[in-house]
């Protein structure tokens, strides 16, 4: 379900509901709700996949790229 963010103009105060498009227009059909456009937020990661994940599966990637031949480009 998106995420959409609303306004109650007699009190100022904003927020989220996750609900379908036709949810949307029967809170909409109240006179004193608005909807308010906003950018999306952005999700990030700081720093290497592989260095968040757990010795077993690092353990894992190092077995595969042993027996995967010369050349293999394998990140361990």
């Amino acid at each position: 379900m998106p995420t959409y963010v609303l306004r109650n103009n007699k009190s100022g105060e904003e927020y989220e509901v996750n609900c379908s498009y036709s949810d949307l227009e029967d809170y909409l059909a109240h006179p004193d709700i608005q909807q308010v456009i906003k950018a999306p937020s952005m999700i990030t990661q700081h720093g290497s996949t592989i260095g968040k994940t757990s010795e077993g599966w690092r353990d894992l990637l190092k077995s595969i790229k042993k027996g995967s031949g010369k050349g293999n480009t394998i990140n361990t």
